[in-house]
């Protein structure tokens, strides 16, 4: 039987890993940048929170729901942001982040530093689901994202959205509507964020606005960076890594901003391209050890 701390660990690495894929949609697929990606986060927790203890939703209905809220805001939110690039682009998502924590600090309607409660895990069949029932309800879910995100990769927005990250202003001349796809970014990212912070308020029962702060941006951009950008199960990998790190070294978790920063720093200047990027040395690593594999064995086969 696994513990329940296992238990726990395990569904927040589950969530931590759909954060990371929402941030890949829009970073690591369109190439833009977002330093805000938590404000998105918070927006989807918020309102599954909301729903369910003021409205009355179910957990059926209210993550969903939170999902189309959150989505409908980074719609809302990634048009203005398109008119702006590169360093001016992060900027604006981080501006976006410290003004949706304000919001839900000092609006009494989202209960201000009280934060929200009485948040109940689902029911079904009658009764409250268990944690392990829960954690293999994020595991499905993710997965289904995961399948999404390879059928988008194998399609037109995926071809798109390669050729607006590689070089915009060639992808504009060959007629890829760019302000389209790069919205459609925008919203399935924030969508899938707002999924996320779904389920964890249900996992949490309880949220207050410093759940979503820039410091949690920084966070979700490290787990990217670090397992690879842009690379399907990469910000997986870096979500796991970087999910276990407080565990592990829980005593200097005070500075963890600071030593998140320092990785990113890190990644940036040794591997860019994150532990399973193009380039990375687990990569040539892992290539060396095929060519080594199949070179013994055509040796083999050669007499």
């Amino acid at each position: 039987m696994i513990s329940s701390y296992t238990i726990t660990i395990l569904i927040t690495l589950a969530i931590y890993a759909m954060l990371a894929h929402s941030l890949n949609v829009i970073t690591g697929h369109a190439g833009q940048i977002s330093l805000g990606h938590a404000a998105f986060f918070g927006i989807g927790a918020y309102t599954s929170a909301l729903l369910h203890t003021e409205a009355g939703f179910p957990f059926w209905l209210d993550v969903p729901a939170a999902a189309v809220v959150a989505g409908m805001v980074g719609a809302i939110l990634g048009i203005p942001c398109l008119r702006v690039r590169d360093d001016f682009l992060a900027i604006t998502t981080m501006g976006i982040n410290f003004v949706i924590e304000a919001v839900f600090l000092y609006i009494p309607f989202f209960g201000g530093a009280m934060g929200i409660g009485s948040i109940d895990l689902p029911r079904w069949f009658g009764r409250e689901m268990t944690k392990p029932e829960y954690l293999l309800l994020i595991v499905a879910v993710f997965l289904l994202l995961l399948l999404l995100d390879r059928r988008l990769g194998r399609s037109w927005i995926g071809l798109a959205w390669s050729a607006v990250r590689e070089d915009e202003q060639a992808a504009q001349t060959m007629g890829v509507d760019v302000v389209r796809f790069k919205v459609l970014a925008f919203v399935l990212g924030s969508g899938i964020a707002g999924l996320a912070g779904g389920f964890y308020a249900h996992f949490l029962t309880f949220i207050m606005p410093q759940n979503f702060g820039f410091g949690q941006s920084i966070f979700i951009l490290s787990m990217v960076v670090f397992g690879g950008i842009g690379t399907r199960w990469g910000p997986v990998v870096g979500a796991v890594i970087l999910g276990l790190l407080p565990e592990v070294f829980r005593p200097i978790m005070d500075y963890r901003t600071f030593l998140y920063g320092i990785l990113l720093l890190a990644m940036m200047r040794f591997q860019p391209g994150g532990l399973l990027g193009s380039g990375s040395f687990l990569t040539r690593g892992f290539k060396r050890m095929c060519a080594t594999v199949l070179k013994k064995e055509s040796g083999h086969a050669s007499p």
